[in-house]
């Protein structure tokens, strides 16, 4: 199914990866200045380690370390479930967070090519890796920086913070309607839809069905 649905997209997905390096790179010698200063303050305002690393799910169900700039405090044992608001949360975190300015590192896995610019958003283990049949159909591309999903779903923490059962909530409700939107994104992919999720997420617009006409 998933050689079907990529067939004759050979051309577009070799434009995708060759944008996903050139535009990678470009970001990571231009926000470099900014990686040090978001870098020195979290040393001095948090300590140590600067960065935060995470096993996630990637091409084909494959196993990756996505980097992050840590955003939580050393040796909290929260869930994987983030709700706005929570303790383990630092000050400067919440503010790089609000900004996705944690994600900077991201663009370094983008240009290893565990990741795109734009796709699924990357699942830790116990949740992308568990899908069967045509759900599945989303790990047959890369996952990406932004996302249908993801723009979707941008106020998230907050939507979390006020249900009573976040993590029910998740898995049940937030979740497999992402599973469905991602699938949808991948049997619609085209280089210029991708431009478009780009652009609605610079614009802090939110993408859904529509979309896909």
């Amino acid at each position: 199914m998933v050689l079907d649905q990529h067939k004759g997209k050979t051309g577009y997905l070799k434009l995708k990866r060759l944008f996903d390096i050139l535009l990678s790179f470009a970001g990571l010698v231009v926000a470099f200045p900014l990686f040090l200063a978001i870098g020195l303050i979290i040393a001095l305002s948090d300590g140590s380690p600067v960065f935060f690393h995470q096993i996630r799910i990637g091409l084909s169900g494959r196993e990756f370390i996505m980097h992050k700039f840590r955003t939580m405090s050393v040796g909290h044992n929260g869930s994987s479930v983030t709700v706005r608001g929570e303790k383990r949360i630092t000050p400067f975190g919440a503010l790089l967070r609000k900004y996705k300015l944690d994600e900077l590192p991201e663009l370094w896995n983008v240009f290893k090519g565990d990741m795109s610019f734009v796709g699924p958003r990357p699942d830790v283990p116990g949740y992308a890796d568990k899908l069967e049949g045509d759900d599945r159909l989303l790990l047959s591309v890369r996952p990406g920086l932004t996302g249908v999903a993801t723009l979707k779903y941008a106020n998230e923490e907050e939507l979390l913070a006020v249900q009573d059962d976040p993590v029910y909530f998740n898995n049940h409700v937030i979740y497999p309607d992402k599973v469905r939107l991602n699938n949808n994104y991948v049997k619609h992919m085209s280089f210029l839809l991708d431009l478009k999720i780009i652009a609605y997420t610079l614009l802090g617009k939110k993408l859904e069905e529509e979309y896909f006409k």
